[in-house]
């Protein structure tokens, strides 16, 4: 059973950058080939895809956000991170991550496995 915990600050404040980190645990970042992905949502909104790793390391992010978003990895401790830069009160939401199959499941947010979510709030 593959399980995702993500982590990092409940609170952010504006023009300062989120940082947060995936763990997984009961199967491999690297394994063949599936993708692991960031998501948010904020009150009253649909599910936004932010980007993705894939098992190679190799990135893929959402044009909306690709300029102030970066995924990264820790092959060592299992782990990915996303970093989103020059936030603001708009970039308040809860924030997952997900694994899917491919590069398509993850941007049609088609997961087998995801975590709980944490929820980020961008206030001074």
């Amino acid at each position: 059973q593959v399980q995702l915990q993500e982590s990092g600050p409940g609170l952010v404040k504006p023009s300062q950058t989120l940082s947060l980190t995936c763990t997984v645990s009961g199967g491999s970042i690297t394994s063949n080939f599936y993708y692991w992905s960031w998501i948010h949502q904020s009150s009253g909104q649909g599910p936004e895809w932010m980007g993705a790793i894939d098992y190679s390391g190799s990135t893929y992010y959402s044009p909306s956000l690709k300029d102030r978003t970066s995924i990264s990895r820790d092959t060592s401790r299992n782990q990915f991170t996303l970093q989103l830069s020059s936030v603001t009160p708009e970039d308040s939401a809860v924030y997952y991550c997900a694994r899917a199959e491919g590069l398509r499941y993850a941007r049609r947010y088609e997961y087998d496995y995801r975590g709980q979510g944490t929820q980020v709030t961008v206030s001074s």
